[in-house]
């Protein structure tokens, strides 16, 4: 642990990046469920992260790359490697024309904010998702109609080896909640966007009125990860676990949203393992009554 400690500790030099140990990833998750990571690190610079994975791949750390943690749930145990943040010191953003830069942990919101006031379009439908941009990128997060395939023109992005190189859209390989990024191992650095130019006052209502959509139909009052599974060809996943009988069932804090059945929501000290059993019970379920079986959105770390 000391050695570890001292080589992670070495390769943070930045005056803005952090090393924690045993840091409770329940505080770092909307879901506010999940144990400790053994190591949290938060580098500031490519040559920090650099420096971390190669130290991971050499004593054989796994190495976990943490947005906003707003899809992911981890085990009540924790996870035994290290937890690299890319929230802390990510976050920047700049317009140049129609195209904003902008790094992995820009939060969405803020990303369709600065597009907003600089009079571009095409990020209104990201404005409530929860998450990063590098997070966004991995998974093609999307919502009413679009997704990140629509805006993202490149990513910059690293591999565990520490090599940085850019992909266009075409090499993303964007798919429904997928892309290329986690299957190669790559890290997301930064993300250009391409937008359009609009009126902000259009823009602002525009995102306006699909904030007030969110609100009426998504159970934002209580902490979750997002939609629980995916959402099957030629069906809706809510729509499957609501007729399965599961709107509003709950094992001991973990529950099926009464507002939306698609959400397994935090009633205030769920477990991962409560909402895992939820979960499998929901999929052994619509399989018997169906014949669908649902994929989880929610990423996992740790063991289950």
């Amino acid at each position: 642990m000391e050695y570890l400690r001292q080589h992670f500790g070495q390769a943070l030099s930045g005056e803005k990046s952090f090393l924690k140990i045993n840091e409770p990833m329940a505080d770092h998750t909307t879901f506010g469920i999940g144990g400790p990571a053994r190591w949290y690190a938060a580098p500031s610079r490519e040559e920090e992260l650099r420096e971390l994975l190669l130290i991971c791949g050499q004593e054989g750390i796994p190495a976990y790359i943490l947005g906003n943690g707003s899809d992911l749930l981890v085990s009540d145990e924790g996870c035994d490697g290290l937890v690299i943040s890319m929230k802390e010191n990510w976050g920047y953003g700049r317009i140049q024309g129609c195209r904003l830069t902008a790094g992995a942990g820009l939060l969405l919101s803020k990303a369709a904010s600065m597009a907003q006031k600089a009079g571009l379009a095409g990020l209104e439908f990201a404005s409530g998702i929860p998450g990063t941009v590098g997070g966004a990128a991995v998974m093609n997060a999307g919502a009413y109609g679009s997704e990140m395939k629509d805006v993202i023109m490149s990513l910059k992005v690293m591999d565990r080896q520490g090599q940085v190189r850019t992909l266009n859209r075409a090499e993303i390989g964007f798919g429904y909640r997928t892309s290329c990024v986690e299957p190669m191992g790559y890290i997301v650095l930064e993300a250009e966007f391409e937008l359009k130019e609009g009126d902000p006052e259009e823009i602002r209502a525009r995102m306006d009125l699909l904030a007030a959509r969110r609100r009426e139909k998504q159970p934002l009052e209580f902490p979750s990860a997002g939609s629980t599974f995916k959402r099957p060809e030629g069906y809706f996943a809510g729509k499957l676990i609501d007729e399965a009988g599961f709107r509003g069932y709950r094992i001991g804090d973990a529950q099926v949203s009464e507002k939306h059945c698609g959400f397994v929501i935090n009633r205030g000290n769920a477990t991962a393992a409560q909402v895992m059993e939820l979960c499998r019970q929901i999929r052994q379920r619509v399989l018997e009554k169906d014949g669908v079986e649902l994929e989880m959105e929610v990423r996992r770390w740790g063991r289950f």
